[in-house]
C-alpha cells in the first residue's frame, strides 16, 4: 500500500470518528457543558476538513503569492499554490465558532446560576415550571 494512501486514509478514519464522537456528545450527553464540547470539536473538525479540501496534493506546494510578473511564475503557481478561500473561510469559521461558543457557554452559567445544575432534563424542567407559572 502507498504510505500517502495509508496517511490521507488515517487522517479521514480520525475526522470521520472525531465527527461521530462529537455528535455522539452533543445528542446522549445530559450535561450542557459536554454538549458544548461536543459542539467545539465538531466545528473544529469541520475547519480541519475544509482545510483539507484546500490541500494542494503536488510537490512542493506553495502559498498564492505572486513574487514576479512573468509567464512561467504564472504556470508554476497555478500548478503549485494551495487554494485560499478555504483557509479564508477557516479564519471566518474559527472567529464565528468562537463567539457562538462563548454565547453558549454565557447561557450555561446562566442557567447554572438559576436552577443549580448543568443537567439538560434539570434545566429545561425548571424552566418550563418557571413559564407555566407553577
Amino acid at each position: 500500500m502507498n504510505e500517502d494512501v495509508f496517511a490521507w486514509s488515517l487522517v479521514l478514519i480520525m475526522l470521520l470518528t472525531n465527527t461521530l464522537l462529537s455528535i455522539y456528545g452533543i445528542t446522549y450527553r445530559r450535561s450542557l457543558t459536554k454538549k458544548l464540547i461536543g459542539l467545539t470539536i465538531l466545528s473544529d473538525t469541520a475547519n480541519l476538513a475544509f482545510i483539507l479540501i484546500g490541500f494542494r496534493f503536488v510537490q512542493p506546494a506553495v502559498p498564492p503569492v505572486l513574487t514576479e510578473l512573468s509567464l512561467e511564475s504564472l504556470e508554476y503557481l497555478r500548478q503549485h499554490a494551495v487554494d485560499p478561500l478555504p483557509q479564508a473561510l477557516v479564519l471566518t469559521g474559527i472567529v464565528i465558532s468562537m463567539a457562538v461558543n462563548a454565547l453558549i457557554a454565557f447561557g450555561i452559567i446562566q442557567a447554572y446560576r438559576i436552577t443549580g445544575s448543568t443537567d439538560a432534563k434539570v434545566v429545561v424542567k425548571h424552566f418550563s415550571e418557571e413559564v407555566r407559572g407553577e
